[in-house]
C-alpha cells in the first residue's frame, strides 16, 4: 500500500520501521521480553511460533541492522539506543497486562 510522499518525508531516518504482527516484530517483542537472556533460533522458533527455516533468515536480517547480536548459537537484543526504549515498553506494557490480571499483588 503507498502511502503520501508527506508522510514518507516526515519518518525519521532512525526509527525501527517493524511493523507489528510481523516475523521480525514476534522475535524482537520476544528478545526485548527477556532482554537479559540469549537463545538459540530453536528457542526462538518454539517461543514465538515463526517457522525454524524463517527464524535464522529474520535473525539475519535483524542483525544486518544492528537490532540483535549473537554469539555462537545464541541471539539476543541488540545494543542499539532505539531497543532500549523499545524494550523498556515492551515490559512495562507486559507488566500492565500482568497486573491488570493478577492484581497488584
Amino acid at each position: 500500500m503507498p502511502i503520501r510522499i508527506d508522510r514518507f518525508d516526515d519518518v525519521p531516518a532512525d526509527a525501527l520501521d517493524i511493523q507489528e504482527g510481523t516475523q521480525p516484530y514476534r522475535i524482537l517483542q520476544f528478545l526485548a521480553e527477556h532482554d537479559d537472556q540469549a537463545f538459540t533460533q530453536t528457542e526462538i522458533h518454539e517461543a514465538t511460533g515463526i517457522k525454524r527455516g524463517s527464524v535464522g533468515a529474520v535473525l539475519s536480517r535483524l542483525e544486518d541492522r544492528g537490532l540483535v547480536r549473537h554469539k555462537g548459537r545464541y541471539w539476543a537484543i541488540g545494543e542499539d539506543d532505539r531497543l532500549a526504549s523499545y524494550a523498556a515498553q515492551t515490559n512495562a506494557s507486559s507488566a500492565s497486562t500482568t497486573d491488570d490480571y493478577y492484581g497488584d499483588e
